[in-house]
């Protein structure tokens, strides 16, 4: 992003920002990139849960003790992002979720007040009024019915009430802007995230292929959850604390693997059946390269892992390098960063 062609405002603690921020709605975590004309890009992230505790003197002497900041929502005390998740494990019991299969929830009714504290604590304030925010959206999915169009309208609103100038980007493309810059943002970015993967398959910018498929990190942990007979925090815990897919240790570590290994060819084979059906492909003029990003990426072996699915299959173009992308949990804020930044 070249700052010399980027708006700048000073906020009142007097740190110059460049105007534009990008957001990333996950269903695991939300993510915000800002530019600060001094530092560079600053990410804040927070994990997209909360978890509600009846609200008497004895609960919330207790949060207060451990440090732990929340919220009076209604008659319940509510927790929100890492600290939520941290609290479900000791616990035993669940979050609760926004968001589910990369859209927000149906099933949550507390989903849009609880998403919306979320992305304040990341976000922040605008810069300036009519600041223009970049949000991630998921492209319609090739095996499930999604309406795109109402998730898109409730964050707009929401954006758009908090002080800012919403533009949506499709999550894939946002990988392509963050990490296919020095190959003329051509290639192929994927978005493995908790709800949906994301492909966007793009030519110089322009995306020709989007779409995802409705499973990720969360059905994994569902699924992981059912075979080993535990609650889907526990085995996100698990899941985190250090696997490597390609050499697992134990039942449980197995069982991740497993279902790791399915979701990655699940992806690729759809990516080719995308391209046998979509008329007026361009030509590409040599091979180009596969990015993975997002928080599901992020296991133990997984670009080694995909790599291994990928040459199981015969791929319709040639391939330069399948790679992880430079930061896989913020590539996609940082993607919808660049946007808003070249619209400002």
């Amino acid at each position: 992003m070249s700052e010399g062609t980027s708006s700048t405002a000073t906020t009142t603690q007097g740190q110059s920002l460049l105007l534009g921020k990008g957001l990333d709605v996950g269903t695991a975590n939300i993510v915000a990139g800002l530019q600060d004309a001094r530092t560079g890009v600053k990410i804040k992230l927070e994990r997209n849960a909360f978890l509600d505790i009846d609200s008497d003197i004895y609960s919330k002497d207790m949060l207060t003790k451990l440090g732990v900041p929340y919220v009076v929502h209604g008659e319940k005390i509510v927790v929100i992002g890492e600290s939520a998740f941290e609290l479900a494990n000791i616990f035993g019991r669940e979050t609760r979720r926004p968001m589910c299969d990369g859209l927000i929830s149906p099933n949550e009714v507390d989903a849009l007040p609880m998403i919306q504290l979320i992305i304040e604590k990341c976000l922040g304030k605008p810069t300036k009024q009519g600041e223009t925010v970049c949000f991630s959206v998921p492209a319609e999915s090739v095996d499930c019915d999604n309406n795109i169009v109402y998730h898109q309208g409730l964050f707009e609103g929401m954006l758009r009430k908090m002080g800012y100038t919403p533009r949506a980007i499709n999550e894939g493309h946002a990988v392509v802007f963050s990490d296919l810059a020095e190959e003329d943002f051509t290639g192929i970015g994927i978005s493995f995230g908790g709800g949906m993967v994301n492909a966007c398959v793009c030519y110089r910018t322009i995306p020709t292929i989007s779409f995802s498929v409705a499973r990720g990190g969360d059905w994994i942990d569902k699924n992981v959850a059912g075979v080993l007979g535990i609650n889907r925090s526990k085995a996100t815990m698990i899941k985190e604390k250090g696997v490597d897919i390609t050499n697992p240790q134990g039942r449980e570590e197995e069982a991740i693997a497993i279902y790791y290994r399915n979701l990655i060819s699940y992806t690729i084979q759809n990516i080719k059946a995308r391209f046998a059906n979509q008329r007026n492909m361009p030509s590409f003029s040599k091979p180009v390269s596969i990015v993975c990003s997002g928080g599901t990426s992020m296991v133990g072996g997984f670009i080694k892992a995909f790599r291994e699915e990928f040459a199981k299959i015969a791929f319709p173009i040639q391939v330069r390098e399948i790679r992880h992308a430079s930061e896989p949990l913020n590539t996609v804020a940082k993607g919808c960063l660049f946007a808003a930044a070249i619209s400002e």
